[in-house]
């Protein structure tokens, strides 16, 4: 009787293992499963779709800009075949004007740029000259 009892209660604490192995083990295929290939592969095509829309987005937006920036420069084409001479005259001195206006601006800008270089390489001296004067100090032992 005594065997049988002992027998009986080995038996059931290796059910009870056999139990607590299958839960952890169902526990665990259910976390697993989650990114299956299946999902990447799914989510992938989705971001790249995506990232395909934005930048197809931005080419659009840049180009609008980029118009709208040589539409602010440049002006609107004219219709120059059904104009008369006096208004071909009118529209070659307003380019001119324009012309003439970007070109001092353009000059002003190159003249910019000469003096901050300038600047630049005195500033760039003046340091290197700082640089020379000092003797870096032997280090003492403590």
């Amino acid at each position: 009787e005594a065997k049988k009892a002992k027998q009986a209660e080995i038996e059931r604490k290796r059910a009870e293992v056999r139990k607590r192995m299958e839960e952890a083990s169902k526990a665990k295929k259910a976390k697993k499963g989650f990114m299956t290939p299946e999902r990447k592969k799914k989510l992938r095509l989705l971001l790249r779709k995506k990232a395909a829309e934005e930048l197809k987005k931005e080419q659009e937006r840049k180009a609008a800009e980029r118009r709208r920036i040589i539409e602010e420069r440049c002006g609107s084409p004219r219709n120059l075949s059904d104009a008369s001479e006096g208004e071909l005259q009118e529209i070659c001195e307003e380019y001119y004007e324009r012309m003439y206006i970007r070109e001092g601006q353009k000059w002003d800008l190159e003249y910019e740029v000469r003096k901050k270089d300038w600047e630049i390489n005195d500033l760039n001296a003046q340091v290197n000259d700082l640089r020379g004067k000092f003797v870096k100090p032997a280090l003492k032992k403590v």
